[in-house]
């Protein structure tokens, strides 16, 4: 596998196009080394804990926690009919102290908290930790735990990751690498997104034979506390937190307008509506989606008057949400 590329000395304030609408990973060292937290956590675990219980207002957080004999590793019990964790509401003061208890265990149990919106849960924490992303409208999360793996998946929106406190390595393959990865159930996953099912530490070559055709498309950073990466939409991602206290921030946003609906709706439904017709008639389906969707231009309907283009118009929140109300008619009927 390939090193992400790598870009030094860009401050905060200092993102620009190039960044932050690349199509391949970038590796933005030192990006948030200023950060009040990054210090912190650079000092001692106690102090990176002190310093975010400063902001904490008592609001539940969502843990996930395992067994040691996991080894950090959130993923399907043996027959993926479950998981090998359980989630809990709990108070993030109390999940800070758990990492303390455990600090020094050899094979702790696995204590992960992901994906808390920071506006809600660490108010105030942003006006002492943030970058600048040019106006984007972005959902800053944060996510905190000790040795842990989460299995490659995607994310529809861009994503800057930020390595506050410990190390994480990211391994990361581009969108086309999907049949390689041997990819789980869609509707019944860990955490929300489809994972990868092949665990990257130790890969089963006989069972997933075809991750080694992706593995010369892969791409690998270490990023160490102060450092940053971009993952463009889309990229697959396994991320593994490398010490016995981590902390990341990110920042996930759209390039598309916000009213428009998640393609993985429109997936899940050619799932349920077109994946199992005939051959010629899902051949003629494809003709449909490549002519409407994927190859549309302003051909496509230059042919109708714009009046009365309806759908193959352009769309904006009005059409969209109109659209969305006769959608769920016609599934409700």
């Amino acid at each position: 596998m390939l090193p992400v590329a790598e870009l030094h000395g860009v401050r905060p304030g200092e993102l620009t196009p190039r960044i932050l609408e690349s199509t391949q990973p970038l590796v933005l060292r030192g990006l948030v080394a200023d950060w009040p937290l990054v210090r912190a956590a650079r000092t001692s675990q106690q102090s990176a804990s002190t310093y975010l219980r400063r902001f904490y207002q008592g609001m539940n957080v969502v843990a996930m926690l395992g067994r040691p004999e996991i080894d950090g590793r959130f993923f399907y019990n043996d027959d993926l009919s479950g998981f090998n964790f359980f989630p809990a509401n709990v108070r993030l003061d109390g999940v800070l102290a758990e990492l303390e208890d455990h600090r020094n265990d050899e094979c702790p149990p696995a204590i992960y908290v992901g994906s808390t919106t920071i506006d809600t849960c660490l108010p105030g924490f942003r006006a002492e930790n943030d970058v600048d992303l040019q106006g984007r409208d972005a959902l800053a999360s944060i996510w905190i735990g000790n040795r842990t793996r989460i299995a490659a998946h995607y994310d529809l929106p861009d994503n800057l990751a930020c390595v506050a406190a410990g190390r994480r390595r990211f391994t990361l393959f581009p969108p086309e690498q999907l049949a390689n990865l041997y990819i789980g159930p869609l509707d019944f996953t860990p955490a929300g997104q489809a994972i990868s099912l092949v665990d990257f530490r130790q890969p089963d070559f006989e069972r997933f034979p075809r991750f080694a055709d992706a593995l010369p498309h892969g791409q690998v950073a270490e990023l160490e506390p102060g450092d940053a990466l971009f993952i463009p939409s889309m990229w697959w991602h396994h991320v593994e937190a490398l010490e016995r206290f981590n902390v990341l921030v990110n920042y996930w946003w759209r390039q598309s307008p916000g009213y428009m609906d998640t393609p993985t709706t429109a997936l899940m439904h050619a799932i349920m509506t077109v994946r199992d017709l005939p051959p010629a008639q899902r051949a003629a389906w494809r003709q449909l989606f490549d002519h409407y969707v994927f190859d549309a231009d302003e051909n496509t309907a230059a042919h109708i008057p714009p009046a009365a283009r309806r759908v193959l118009g352009p769309l904006d929140a009005d059409a969209t949400r109109a659209l969305r109300a006769q959608l769920l008619k016609r599934m409700n009927r």
